[in-house]
């Protein structure tokens, strides 16, 4: 008999709120990464000059971030459904504002509400994870539904680049409106906030202060959520937009072949999630022994980026950006590892709060590596210019890991520990 409790053994519901919840997760990813590619003609079209960009990328991170502590109120008091339901009206309102802007300030104000709407993607799947399958399976299903929706930052690659140029940037964005609109209604049909009988008891839910007051005084928690403000922070500052200039500026690549190595690094991390959920789950039965090895390697493969020359090979290109992004995903793990380290009541605030951190540190980096370069993108020549990018990862990389280091590993995963809890233990 298996030592970890299933929540709804032979439900084919569960399955069917993967699929769509990792589909809607796709629109998300797509968003964040949009600007990276259509940046050139964002420059030509709108004038925009460096410190715009950075504006524009960054609003939707500084949205989304600030929505998650108002987010895991939502998710605990009107659970799951309802909550998607109410920002999906955001996200496309968002989308339709994004394509239909004259004005930069109209196209951050799109970005904002895009950055609302979208901010609740993630954390729903996940807490619906959490309700419906056994925690020995959260890492593993967790990684795959982010790598499906990894696909996203793969539309926000090549495929964008190519729509962008048959049809134009601004038609991308409405069809890609409509296409959320249809994953989002098929999610909310689909799905339920937990599986019949298993209820949660109304009266194990914090208050919001006290909830958060515990948070505030754990090591781990803070450990954790700068070790993914930093991680996440800085793939996804790369992936959004000072990549795109810096192999186009920098390195001198027709923007299709910026747009295929982003999609390079996006494929890497792509096929990130699932192994490391994997190792994290069956094989290593630990969070921090694939975490803490992955964020050093991430370093390692930053610090390699410092030397190249104007003529490195193509395909050299494409490798260092696949294994950023192949050694950036599991710090998805991280996730996991907070939700272990807490009782069960306290599941939707501690994820939402590392996510808080995982996605203000996507805007915050966005303007720290553009204060570090200290000029725009355009006048930028050679990679050299852009060695800032790279110094600033590696030192912020390296510190994490020696916080993180410090984190106890997750006990959940434990058999005497799963074992205590199918017979009904407290943990």
């Amino acid at each position: 008999m298996s030592l970890f409790v299933d929540p709804a053994p032979g439900s084919y519901r569960r399955w069917f709120i993967l699929v769509m919840g990792s589909l809607n997760f796709v629109i998300s990813m797509f968003y964040r990464g949009s600007t990276a590619v259509i940046s050139p003609a964002l420059i030509r079209d709108m004038d925009m000059t460096g410190a715009q960009l950075s504006d524009l990328s960054a609003a939707f991170y500084y949205a989304f971030a600030l929505s998650q502590l108002p987010l895991g109120v939502a998710l605990d008091r009107l659970g799951p459904r309802i909550t998607m339901s109410i920002l999906a009206v955001a996200a496309i309102g968002g989308a339709v504002g994004f394509a239909v802007g004259q004005t930069p300030g109209h196209l951050v104000a799109a970005r904002v509400l895009l950055g609302i709407g979208m901010s609740g993607n993630l954390m729903v799947l996940l807490t619906l994870l959490a309700a419906w399958f056994p925690v020995d399976r959260f890492a593993f299903l967790s990684g795959m539904a982010v790598a499906v929706g990894a696909a996203g930052s793969l539309l926000a690659a090549t495929p964008l680049a190519m729509l962008s140029l048959w049809i134009g940037w601004r038609e991308s964005f409405l069809v890609f409106a409509a296409v959320n609109a249809a994953v989002v209604f098929a999610f909310i049909l689909v799905s339920r906030d937990h599986p019949q009988g298993r209820q949660p008891n109304p009266g194990q839910k914090r208050p919001l202060v006290r909830g958060l007051g515990r948070l505030m005084r754990m090591y781990s928690f803070w450990a954790i959520a700068l070790a993914s403000f930093v991680r996440y922070g800085y793939f996804g500052a790369l992936q959004s937009l000072w990549l795109g200039p810096f192999l186009v500026f920098g390195l001198g690549l027709a923007e299709m072949d910026a747009g295929n190595a982003l999609f390079s690094m996006g494929v890497g991390y792509m096929v990130g999630l699932p192994l490391s959920g994997q190792l994290s789950d069956r094989m290593l039965r630990s969070r921090k022994k694939v975490v803490l090895p992955t964020l050093i390697a991430l370093c390692l493969v930053t610090l390699s980026i410092v030397g190249w020359s104007a003529d490195v090979p193509l395909w050299l290109i494409h490798l260092t950006f696949f294994c950023v992004g192949l050694t950036s995903a599991p710090g998805q793990i991280l996730y996991a590892h907070i939700k272990e380290l807490l009782p069960p009541a306290m599941i939707a605030q501690a994820m939402t709060s590392v996510n808080l951190f995982t996605t203000l540190g996507v805007g915050a980096m966005i303007h720290m590596l553009g204060f570090v370069l200290g000029g725009e993108p355009s006048a930028l020549a050679g990679p050299g210019s852009y060695a800032p990018l790279w110094y600033v990862g590696v030192a912020s990389l390296a510190a994490v890991s020696i916080l993180y280091s410090f984190v106890p590993d997750s006990r959940a995963l434990r058999p005497e520990v799963a074992g205590h809890r199918e017979r009904g233990g407290a943990r």
